[in-house]
């Protein structure tokens, strides 16, 4: 996963790009898999800052991965990737 950290004056939408290659599989495994990846992003896009982008590139081993384990993969690169937030008391 790549990570572009938002401009000043970027859009308000964060960005979410998918590369899967043919190590992965073939035409109909790599679009299951975009499609899975694509599914579990759209509920963590509220964890992106506005006007980010980010590229999540899958491995082979995405194509065996149930849901389950494809979600905490991304929850990883995201807390690895993402700056931590701002703690107010």
């Amino acid at each position: 996963m790549h990570y572009l950290p938002a401009e000043p004056a970027a859009s308000s939408i964060a960005r979410v790009g998918f590369v899967v290659g043919r190590a992965v599989g073939n035409s109909v495994i790599r679009h299951r898999t975009v499609r899975r990846l694509r599914h579990l992003v759209r509920d963590r896009l509220d964890r992106l800052p506005a006007g980010s982008i980010v590229v999540v590139r899958a491995l082979p081993p995405a194509a065996e991965a149930d849901s389950a384990e494809l979600g905490r993969d991304l929850d990883a690169a995201l807390a690895r990737l993402l700056p931590a937030p701002a703690v107010t008391r």
